[in-house]
């Protein structure tokens, strides 16, 4: 459940077009058919495990105006792969999660409500697919957990957690190739990192080293950045495509996010709900983007103007801008002279 909080009043539709929620989960809950047709931004609508890939998909379809779709698998459910086609469950999550003679009473609880897991194969296969379906969709949300742990039940409404964590080398193991293909097809990677941070850091200086110039053909969002200011200070300047993405439900956790907009360049920072309720999305970026807006000292546009001179672009302007630069990729410099907002139709 999420918290209730005071709602601010939103601005005109005009504005609110422009506004992009680079990350949320709407095909967590039900779809609020009303809610989707009521839509005022456009929404990346990320994916997280092999059920939900398909209504990421459908979403898409139904809505192609208003969905940019992201496929991929969370660091939450890596377990649920296999690096190699798996001949025994409970052989394959035994050896992941390497349960003690004290743990056994409770990993024999947990392996009932862990299904048969998917090849790493198939879950390639199964990108590589709706890639191909959707020219703009990007690689979400896959990335690093090293605080997560395993509920017995994931679908139930409370969760009881087991003390298993699945491991970084398994995490690294599943999520590399899923990376690697987006490289191939030149699509964008949404990236969760939790008590991951160095890990992160040296997943991105690998990727580079590894794939040179394909690497910057991309660009990739570490979404509700809750890294030091000072690590995304490094981060930003050894890897110009690389981009931070807050939001309230997450970030609004601590005032670190405030020294992190103020440390983020302005040409790096995008804005999202990590919101499940598809209805309070529009509501939960703006919050964000007021907030960035404050911190950044930059003006909140209330009506739209088509041709605005770049020295008077508001937050929304800068942050459309921004988002632009990270849709398109092919990264050359750390500040681009292409500005791409007014040319948008």
């Amino acid at each position: 459940m999420y918290a209730e909080r005071p709602s601010r009043p939103q601005p005109s539709l005009d504005v609110l077009r422009h506004v992009v929620d680079v990350h949320c989960h709407p095909t967590e809950s039900a779809v609020n058919v009303e809610a989707m047709d009521n839509l005022s931004i456009t929404i990346c609508a990320m994916s997280s495990r092999q059920s939900d890939q398909l209504l990421v998909r459908d979403l898409a379809n139904a809505y192609p105006e208003k969905v940019i779709p992201c496929f991929g698998y969370h660091p939450w459910f890596s377990h649920w792969i296999s690096l190699a086609p798996c001949s025994s469950r409970e052989k394959h999550y035994r050896r992941l999660f390497s349960p003690s003679d004290a743990q056994q009473e409770m990993f024999e609880r947990l392996l009932p409500h862990l299904p048969d897991p998917v090849s790493l194969a198939d879950v390639l296969a199964n990108l590589r697919h709706n890639f191909s379906a959707f020219p703009q969709a990007m690689l979400g949300e896959v990335g690093l957990d090293r605080a997560a742990r395993v509920p017995i039940d994931y679908f139930a409404s409370l969760r009881e957690l087991t003390p298993f964590t699945v491991p970084l080398e398994h995490q690294l193991a599943t999520l590399e190739p899923q990376i690697d293909l987006a490289v191939d097809l030149g699509r964008n990677v949404s990236i969760h990192s939790v008590k991951s941070h160095q890990a992160t850091s040296d997943l991105l200086d690998r990727m580079h080293k590894k794939h040179g110039p394909g690497w910057l053909r991309i660009s990739i969002d570490l979404h509700s950045c809750g890294i030091s200011s000072e690590t995304w200070q490094a981060i930003e300047k050894r890897h110009i495509n690389v981009y931070m993405s807050l939001s309230t439900v997450i970030n609004g956790r601590s005032p670190n996010h405030r020294a992190l907009i103020a440390a983020c360049s302005p040409h790096r920072i995008l804005v999202e709900s990590d919101y499940h309720p598809v209805d309070q999305c529009a509501e939960r970026t703006w919050d964000m983007v007021l907030a960035v807006a404050e911190i950044k000292g930059w003006s909140v546009e209330t009506t739209w103007m088509e041709v605005v001179s770049e020295e008077d672009w508001g937050v929304v302007r800068r942050l459309e801008n921004n988002w632009k630069e990270f849709q398109n990729g092919n990264h050359t410099s750390p500040l681009r002279s292409k500005k791409v907002v007014d040319k948008l139709p």
